[in-house]
């Protein structure tokens, strides 16, 4: 069987599901819209606060999505894939990019606020901000995808999001730079990858509050690495729960 038609046939599920779903959107999108605003507004600067609601709702819809993955296992069809001769690389693939793209549509939705918030990016700027938008979606499916992997609720899942990923934001540089955070938060924020893609796409919509932050290169590579070694990761744990299963 082709490496390439389960993840294409997989990538499909997922946006069909969610077209079925459109209640979704609304959900992931207007939470972080909301806290923008508010946080934006207390603090007098809604374009400061914009990249973070921006990576916020990134974050939502990607992991949400992958909660697709539990209902699979109870319903029987993750069973289905497991047993199929297709690769159980191309099915981590496939659902990681179903769950990317979904995120990025998202994000781009938000992003069309950007004038709101007095973000006055170029062209450059806002292909450079979709571009980065995708590769952060992207790494955040994937770790959603090895976080629901070992998840039998979707009440676990939620636990989880609500312990680890959104403390991950909030020490990413969201709301407060990482040149004005006490020492030891300091090392944290700089150890948390999400700060690095914060930064890039905090460089591509607002430039002049960047300054200081990681450069560029540093903020594309630690994503891209971020992104590759947790879908290896998820890749080699469908791999053992799947050689666990059949034995």
């Amino acid at each position: 069987m082709s490496f390439w038609l389960p993840v294409i046939a997989l990538w499909k599920r997922e946006l069909v599901r969610f077209w079925r779903q459109k209640s979704r959107i609304l959900g992931v999108v207007a939470s972080p819209l909301v806290f923008w605003l508010l946080i934006g507004s207390g603090f007098g600067d809604m374009g400061l606060f914009f990249p973070g609601s921006l990576v916020l709702t990134v974050m939502f819809s990607a992991i949400f999505s992958t909660i697709t993955i539990i209902e699979d296992r109870r319903e029987g069809f993750l069973l289905s894939m497991l047993v199929s001769p297709a690769s159980r690389t191309s099915m981590v693939l496939g659902k990681v990019l179903g769950s990317a793209t979904l995120a990025w549509i998202q994000g781009m939705i938000f992003l069309a606020f950007a004038p709101l918030a007095g973000v006055k990016a170029g062209v450059a700027g806002l292909l450079g901000a979709a571009g980065s938008i995708f590769l952060i979606a992207f790494t955040l499916a994937a770790l959603g995808f090895l976080i629901a992997w070992k998840m039998n609720s979707t009440q676990g899942f939620h636990a989880v999001m609500n312990l680890a990923l959104l403390p991950m934001w909030m020490v990413s540089g969201a709301i407060f730079p990482v040149a004005k955070a006490q020492a030891w938060v300091k090392w944290v924020m700089l150890a948390n990858p999400l700060t690095y893609s914060l930064a890039l796409l905090r460089g591509q919509l607002t430039p002049e509050a960047a300054a200081g932050g990681p450069p560029a290169p540093v903020s594309i590579g630690l994503t891209v690495l971020f992104g590759v070694v947790l879908l290896v990761a998820s890749a080699k744990l469908a791999n053992r729960k799947s050689t666990a299963s059949a034995a």
